[in-house]
């Protein structure tokens, strides 16, 4: 009888302390929630521009496109870092939009992780092509943790300035792909290449290189699906 009180008594304690687990949920620390997001807080250092300066792809080339996102960032409390917009240019001394935006890892204004480095955030190897970054409409967010509308919303602003190719590289032909480099915002001179911040529409799934714009001005960015937005990157 001893015994068996025993053993009863026992199977008691195991049973009541995998309630006590379960009732504590899944563990944390370590992992990314949902397989993208940090466990631990991490500060902001990527986001889509909430707003676009308004004048257009006419940001006054980088300088001014950087100013614009450092602005940006300063709003939402992260001024200490540098910021770079995630832009290329052509011509003479023509610069890659991903040789200007840090070595990663980026969180978004959540403290998701978006890319752990360049080439997962570009898909430069076989595998990470396969597996890809975590851009999209759930985790391409705003400075202010704002989503940005895609397809299927009014108005659509998922058109974003990029000015590069798929691999985050400038073009080489003689095309316009940036509008002057970001310092036009004419009508029918030139156009600039546009990702989709949710990867949808396009006929391809690109955040960086969906397609070109119709032109250089505000309403021509806007027909197309956009507002002049810009990625941003902490680049430290």
């Amino acid at each position: 009888m001893k015994k068996t009180l025993l053993l009863v008594a026992a199977a008691m304690v195991l049973v009541l302390g995998t309630i006590a687990l379960i009732a504590q949920g899944p563990a944390q620390g370590g992992g990314q929630g949902g397989g993208r997001g940090s466990a631990a807080a991490q500060p902001m250092s990527f986001f889509v521009t909430s707003v676009g300066k308004g004048d257009g792809a006419n940001y006054g080339g980088l300088t001014g496109a950087d100013a614009y996102c450092q602005q940006m960032a300063a709003s939402a409390g992260r001024g200490g870092a540098t910021w770079h917009a995630y832009l290329s240019t052509q011509g003479a001394g023509a610069v890659n939009a991903r040789d200007r935006i840090g070595n990663g890892p980026w969180f978004n204004s959540r403290g998701q992780r978006v890319a752990m480095n360049v080439g997962e955030l570009h898909g430069d190897s076989i595998e990470q092509a396969r597996i890809g970054n975590a851009l999209g409409k759930q985790f391409s967010l705003t400075e202010k943790q704002g989503i940005v509308n895609g397809v299927g919303d009014m108005p659509n602003t998922h058109d974003i300035l990029t000015g590069s190719q798929p691999d985050g590289r400038a073009y080489t032909d003689a095309m316009d792909h940036t509008c002057s480099n970001y310092t036009s915002n004419a009508d029918g001179r030139g156009q600039v290449q546009l990702g989709h911040s949710d990867k949808q529409g396009g006929n391809n799934s690109s955040w960086n290189s969906t397609h070109a714009s119709r032109g250089c001005s505000q309403p021509n960015l806007v027909s197309t699906g956009g507002a002049g937005l810009l990625y941003c990157f902490a680049v430290n």
